[in-house]
């Protein structure tokens, strides 16, 4: 019975770090766009850079039969 005095206290300051911890990525935006990085796999951004000599690229996209 004694472990309780220990116990209760113990788990009160507990719950008061986990809230404290929770309001500060609430405020810190960690919870703002939680289907934006979702999405961001399935979109395709990769961007097409041009040849910088368009006759080495005629040659690397000829397929040999």
């Amino acid at each position: 019975m004694d472990i309780l005095y220990l116990l209760i206290p113990l788990s009160l300051v507990f719950v008061a770090v986990i809230a404290v911890v929770f309001l500060w990525a609430v405020r810190s935006g960690q919870f703002e766009d939680m289907e934006g990085p979702a999405h961001r796999i399935l979109l395709d951004d990769d961007l097409a850079v041009p040849p910088d000599n368009p006759a080495t690229a005629d040659k690397s996209d000829k397929s040999i039969d």
